[in-house]
């Protein structure tokens, strides 16, 4: 077995699937729990057409749709049509590379190049396909088809985060977006949208510098906007050079604003320079904000301005917890790190966001693989960051996002499932994963297993049936 592990070739799962699939029955190893009734959305880049130079991650979306009820368990994949999918389907090739730039033998009146390929969620009655760089993509729910462009009848425009967060007692939709008043600009809008859909408030607001600002915070009074040194700059890439880039000499900046205030009201707090792709949860604890996030001492996956990578040993997640103190003559937060574990990908019982939570989860990396390997398991933390349990898959295996289903609304935070797409290096299958959300380290309760795989992917959020 060793030397058959040794030898065989390091599979991953990051290449594209070239289909689209109906699987209905599949087989389930355990007992699927009977309260998992609705759909488990997942996004993540799948491209159509292999594009030079264009890394995987800004690949075309796909969803995946894994759907449960009474105990059994059906599979539909299917692509987001946006506009550059339908003219690259069309056209045979690919027409643009990474982030939206086209390809120099593309026609010239193409300008659309939105992948929606980042998360996927339900609110006011839509299902919204997101990527940070365009409007909301609505999706059928039933079928996966592509509806198009939302803008809420006029009354947003511009990108819109693929991280817009919900609130649990009111269900108001609060949003941001960056490059607001253009490529490369300092420039966030943020809004609101009511649990009916409709549009209550819209604004835009210039911040320290154009930063690639990937997702916020919010708690229940107050909205926080993360501006950290991965920076964009439309003459860097017009000479060649990277567009977007890490530049820590520019710190690490936040913007508190309270959800009832004005973009005039907002206070800045400055930090030590990090990179933040994904906020666990945050509340407010008197005049302090608490914000547990998953902090990277330096950005990975973007180099310096000059093209030199960053330091690997720097560039991975761990979780850190940031505190404002609102009432303090100071404009420092401080960021205290609660775990060495290398993860990614934090989720919440949903029904406590933006609250006080004891019940935290993210994809974790095997301590025992590479420093700087493949998410590999599951860490379940509680509300001091405290590690309560942990799953590792075998190894060569790899996790996706875990996403809190309660057993029911009455249920207490933390009761309920953890569902999790597992790839199987060995077979180069996929399973969708069940745990008990409090008891993650004796492993799956049940498995339902996909005759093909899911590729590596971002996010994605559960819809009950009803």
């Amino acid at each position: 077995m060793k030397q058959d592990a040794i030898s065989r070739p390091q599979r991953t799962n990051i290449a594209p699937i070239p289909f689209e699939a109906d699987a209905p029955g599949l087989k389930i190893s355990g007992e699927l729990p009977r309260e998992l009734n609705g759909t488990l959305y997942r996004n993540g880049p799948n491209p159509q057409f292999e594009a030079p130079g264009a890394h995987w991650f800004v690949g075309d979306g796909m969803l995946h749709a894994f759907h449960l009820e009474n105990g059994r368990a059906s599979y539909r994949n299917r692509w987001v049509r946006t506009p550059k999918w339908l003219a690259e389907h069309d056209a045979g090739r690919a027409l643009f590379g990474g982030f939206g730039r086209k390809l120099a033998d593309a026609p010239a009146n193409l300008t659309d190049g939105g992948v929606a390929n980042t998360n996927v969620l339900f609110h006011a009655g839509r299902l919204l396909a997101l990527e940070e760089a365009h409007l909301p993509t609505e999706i059928e729910p039933g079928t996966l088809a592509t509806r198009g462009y939302c803008n809420y009848g006029g009354g947003i425009a511009g990108p819109f985060t693929a991280h817009p967060k919900i609130d649990p007692l009111t269900g108001e939709m609060v949003f941001f977006g960056y490059n607001a008043s253009g490529p490369f600009t300092p420039t966030l809008s943020f809004g609101s949208i009511d649990a009916k859909g409709t549009v209550t408030r819209f604004d835009r607001f210039e911040v320290p510098y154009a930063s690639m600002v990937h997702d916020f915070i919010v708690t229940e009074n107050h909205l926080l906007f993360p501006v950290l040194p991965i920076t964009g700059d439309l003459a860097r890439a017009m000479s060649g050079k990277p567009a977007y880039a890490w530049e820590p000499d520019k710190g690490a900046h936040v913007g508190v604003m309270k959800r009832n205030g004005t973009a005039k009201d907002i206070a800045w707090f400055r930090g030590e320079a990090c990179y933040v792709f994904h906020v666990m949860n945050a509340w407010e604890d008197g005049s302090r904000i608490i914000a547990d996030v998953m902090q990277f001492e330096e950005a990975p996956l973007f180099p310096h301005p000059d093209g030199s990578p960053t330091n690997p040993e720097k560039s991975r997640a761990r979780l850190c917890r940031w505190t404002f103190d609102l009432s303090d003559n100071t404009d420092r937060f401080t960021q205290s790190y609660l775990d060495d574990m290398t993860g990614e990908f934090p989720r919440v019982d949903d029904r406590r966001a933006g609250l006080k939570s004891t019940h935290g989860w993210y994809a974790c990396a095997n301590p025992d693989g590479p420093l700087f390997g493949a998410l590999s398991g599951i860490v379940h933390v509680d509300g001091e960051g405290t590690r309560r349990g942990r799953y590792l898959l075998p190894p060569g295996d790899t996790i996706s996002e875990p996403v809190f289903v309660a057993r029911d609304d009455n249920a207490a935070e933390g009761g309920g499932w953890l569902l999790a797409v597992v790839w199987r290096a060995r077979d180069n299958v996929s399973d969708l994963a069940v745990f008990n959300a409090t008891d993650v380290a004796s492993g799956p309760v049940s498995l339902v297993h996909l005759g093909h795989r899911v590729p590596d992917g971002f996010h994605g959020n559960w819809v009950g049936t009803r």
